[in-house]
């Protein structure tokens, strides 16, 4: 497959450690709600699923924030319960209400039945890889990614987005055999699935743990990082010649990142409730941070922005310049962008990172 040469490879650089011109930024969420050219996209598809299950509709979403901002990453425009609807749930995204499945999984007969899916009940979400990367034309890369075999889990289980998570702990404490079972069968269909999508394109993957952080201490380790932990053992390294960085986030996460240093990735995305000084010292001898702004911060006048920017940076320090690796730091988010964010209000931390980053590395 054959692809444009890469015009832009700051976020590439950043996520293997090496030196960079500015700080690199992208936002998890940067296509979506906020853009008013995203919301008459997703009526013309008639849905979120939509969008997501159409390749043409899911590169135009996903270049969208590309023509606005200077972003230095496109993201997938994708769902991470693509691949349990694939199992045959029976995904829905009900109007105000999120996604919700037909059929959790909630008994033994339920989990027993989970196999891995049929990667080409995941086609669309590979040709919308493969359009993507065509479409950017080299300006920047590509993220594809996947949710943790936990974070899966959570939505399998419990049906839809949960409060209190009251059932699937309740399966994890009550028959912590069927929820291994259940997070092994993830963990394969996740590893597959990423894989599959670094081969149509992806130039790095993520794997989002959202609800990691919902974990008790020991349960975390058992049920959530060994599964993450497998996923990245299984994947692509390099393709092509090139080579395939692989990010982790998980919010909540930050009392555990001496033991997710540990993991076999080039990225760690930390909330915003981590100091990134005090991740830099656990971590960044061996992995890059990503992060971590809290979103609300898009809500503040623009010269508060600005100054949230300033103080991320400073939190982080100067990243590695020079010769070889060392430190360095991909600006995001903490979490996704939320859908009231003023999109002008993007604009301006967009323009600060680079801005005030590019000053800290001439320092």
């Amino acid at each position: 497959m054959s692809f444009a040469p890469l015009k832009n490879d700051t976020f590439l650089r950043a996520c293997q450690r090496l030196a960079t011109p500015y700080t690199p930024v992208w936002l998890m969420r940067q296509a979506g709600r906020y853009l008013p050219e995203y919301r008459a996209s997703r009526a013309r598809a008639g849905s979120f699923m939509g969008l997501a299950t159409n390749p043409d509709y899911a590169t135009e979403v996903t270049l969208q924030p590309l023509d606005r901002y200077a972003l230095d990453a496109a993201i997938l425009f994708s769902d991470i319960l693509t691949v349990p609807d694939a199992m045959g749930l029976g995904l829905d995204f009900a109007a105000g209400e999120g996604p919700r499945f037909a059929r959790p999984v909630r008994d033994e007969a339920a989990v027993q039945a989970l196999a891995v899916p049929d990667l080409d009940k995941l086609r669309y979400v590979f040709d919308a890889v493969t359009s993507i990367r065509r479409a950017l034309a080299g300006r920047v890369p590509l993220i594809g990614f996947s949710g943790s075999p936990w974070t899966l889990a959570c939505y399998m289980v419990e049906g839809r987005g949960s409060d209190d998570y009251r059932l699937v702990k309740s399966m994890l404490y009550g028959r912590p055999d069927l929820m291994h079972r259940l997070l092994q069968v993830n963990a394969d269909a996740v590893t597959a699935y990423l894989n599959a999508q670094i081969e149509a394109g992806a130039q790095a993957v993520m794997v989002f743990d959202s609800w990691g952080g919902v974990l008790a201490d020991g349960a975390f380790q058992d049920f959530s990082l060994a599964y993450t932990r497998q996923v990245l053992a299984g994947l692509k390294r390099e393709h092509e010649g090139q080579v395939i960085p692989r990010i982790v986030f998980t919010k909540g996460g930050g009392l555990w990142l001496d033991e997710m240093a540990a993991l076999d990735c080039d990225v760690l995305g930390v909330d915003w409730t981590v100091n990134l000084g005090r991740a830099r010292a656990l971590v960044g001898e061996r992995k890059a941070l990503q992060g971590n702004i809290d979103p609300n911060v898009l809500f503040a006048p623009p010269e508060r922005i600005d100054e949230a920017v300033r103080a991320t940076l400073a939190s982080f320090g100067a990243p590695h310049a020079g010769a070889g690796t060392g430190p360095t730091h991909i600006f995001n988010l903490g979490h996704g962008i939320s859908q009231h964010t003023p999109p002008e209000h993007v604009q301006v931390l967009v323009e600060a990172v680079h801005r005030h980053s590019a000053r800290q590395v001439a320092a």
